[in-house]
């Protein structure tokens, strides 16, 4: 009887200690994590964010509560039983654990996912757009804006040097009024901003936490992304891929001003 009474209190305290973790991980996850929010479409990624944590957490809260009722009403047997489910019963648990991951994973992705999906990637940039080339290389962003003629000028892989780390082509008349800047991008508040991705080196991750902007820059490609500020203010800009010993010094900033202190800007670097 007292082995019996032990087991009974190891399997009650197991249960509530099973408990307890379940309750400790909900209540830590859904702490307030995410920065704050400066974009129009971030609003849809955080949704889907939350989802995927809200089903994760309801799953693993569902797991421990299970495994702490089994702890609590058999944890008091002294010696192991075994029973097996009938084939019916494996069946129902089987179907319904795939329509639970179904539910998480589709509802998730398509009916979540796949409208913020379109509206970034799948669709083009407005014609209001600020286009902005950013150029990664190790360890820095090199940003070129056009000038007022609206065009880039030419660039030649040849023509790169330490004074001309995009190799642009100073017998070009596009690249004449060029701007450029380093590991700066100034912006306008809700003005689609579009990016013209491209890297000199190795493969680099564009990476704007608060406007929940995140693109891979590849070697020989051009990649395009778009996305619309709606916060002034200045927000980090950090790379999320290791490209080499000094990644963690791969630090930039973007300022989304107002319109009228873009044009200020604009104006102190062409006559600066």
């Amino acid at each position: 009887m007292e082995n019996r009474a032990s087991y009974r209190v190891a399997g009650k305290c197991l249960a509530i200690t099973v408990w307890l973790i379940g309750l400790g991980v909900i209540a830590s996850g859904s702490r307030r994590w995410l920065p704050s929010l400066a974009s129009e479409h971030g609003a849809g990624i955080d949704v889907m964010i939350r989802f995927t944590m809200a089903a994760a957490g309801a799953m693993i809260l569902t797991g421990h509560m299970v495994l702490g009722f089994f702890l609590w009403r058999f944890g008091s047997q002294n010696k192991i039983s075994f029973r097996l489910a009938s084939h019916r019963m494996e069946r129902a648990w089987s179907v319904a654990a795939v329509l639970v991951m179904a539910v998480v994973a589709e509802g998730g992705v398509l009916v979540l996912g796949m409208p913020v999906w379109a509206k970034v990637f799948a669709s083009a940039a407005p014609s209001s757009a600020l286009t902005v080339e950013v150029t990664t290389e190790q360890f820095a962003w090199n940003v070129r804006y056009a000038g007022p003629d609206g065009k880039f000028g030419r660039t030649s892989p040849q023509l790169i040097s330490l004074d001309n780390p995009l190799g642009v082509d100073p017998k070009d008349d596009s690249a004449k009024d060029d701007i450029v800047d380093l590991n700066i991008i100034h912006v306008v508040v809700n003005r689609p901003v579009k990016v013209r991705l491209r890297s000199k080196d190795v493969i680099h991750s564009f990476f704007l936490p608060n406007l929940r902007v995140k693109q891979d820059s590849m070697p020989g490609m051009t990649i395009d992304l778009w996305f619309v500020p709606n916060k002034t203010g200045t927000f980090e800009l950090a790379c999320a891929e290791l490209c080499g010993f000094g990644h963690y010094e791969m630090r930039g900033i973007l300022i989304v001003m107002t319109p009228e202190d873009f044009e200020k800007w604009l104006l102190e670097k062409k006559n600066g």
